[in-house]
């Protein structure tokens, strides 16, 4: 083998080496199928991966909550149709149903266009790049990212913020941010900064605007909808609607195991109501079983 030859061997091998070692290309989206999507990290600048496992719940599934849910429906019939609507931040007591109406709205609307990207925190400051591959879609997007919250130097809080009352309603139309957190002001509030208002004694030359600083996030968001812990009779109906969805019978040993279920937890609220049918409808298969 000449010198020439054993050159072109070892780049060949070389090049083979590289491309070896060099990450796939990201996936294509499919839209014609798909009607969920998460944002997945990718050193080519991130991909939307499909989401096959859709959530069968829907609108009527969820109980006690009719006001929230009526308005974010109006808000979101409103964005699919074409018409303005605003961003939307769900905001309370954990399992009062705030994710699960993302994915009851994705089944109420998907026949008339709409879409669900779903994107984790850690990836916010990606969202330019997202809203820049939507925006040229005839579909209509709800960018949904779930359980919010900040730590005060975390710079995914100011690449939201700079989204929400940026460049995100600048020529995109069709995509709009539902957010979901425990905390109302997505960031942590302490008593002393209230007092500093008042008393002025941190040093802080506007210490009214540390309290402007840490509620200019949520007030990006056009809708607030709170949710509450669920009264009895509440947390009652949604167990009964879920052991039917079982097909059981709702009786009174159900209504006082149900109630034990929730003292247990210590939490009345649609997802325990769910989590105590499920075990009761198991326990049920499993009686008749044996």
């Amino acid at each position: 083998m000449t010198d020439s030859n054993a050159i072109v061997t070892e780049l060949q091998r070389l090049n083979r080496l590289l491309h070896g070692a060099l990450p796939a290309p990201a996936p294509t989206p499919d839209f014609a199928t798909g009607l969920a999507f998460r944002w997945r990290a990718h050193p080519h600048g991130g991909y939307l991966e499909t989401i096959s496992d859709l959530s069968p719940i829907v609108l009527n599934d969820l109980q006690g909550i009719d006001r929230q849910k009526a308005e974010i429906r109006r808000n979101t019939e409103q964005f699919v149709r074409g018409f303005t609507a605003n961003n939307v931040l769900l905001t309370g007591t954990r399992g009062a149903g705030k994710s699960s109406l993302i994915k009851a709205l994705l089944n109420e609307f998907s026949a008339q266009g709409l879409r669900v990207i779903e994107v984790d925190k850690h990836l916010l400051h990606e969202l330019p790049d997202i809203v820049a591959l939507l925006q040229i879609r005839d579909e209509r997007f709800i960018i949904y990212c779930d359980d919010l919250s900040f730590s005060e130097d975390d710079a995914s809080y100011r690449a939201l913020k700079s989204i929400l009352d940026g460049s995100m309603h600048s020529g995109s139309d069709n995509v709009i941010i539902y957010a979901t957190s425990n905390r109302r002001h997505l960031l942590p509030e302490y008593l002393h900064e209230n007092l500093m208002t008042s008393v002025g004694k941190s040093g802080e030359i506007h210490p009214n605007e540390v309290i402007d600083e840490k509620v200019s996030l949520s007030d990006r968001f056009g809708l607030w909808l709170t949710f509450y812990p669920a009264s009895q009779d509440d947390y009652l109906g949604m167990a009964s609607h879920w052991v039917r969805h079982y097909g059981l019978s709702f009786t009174d040993d159900t209504r006082v195991a149900a109630l034990q279920w929730a003292m247990a937890r210590g939490n009345r609220s649609g997802r325990t109501a769910s989590q105590f049918a499920r075990d009761w409808a198991g326990r049920q298969q499993l009686a008749r079983a044996n």
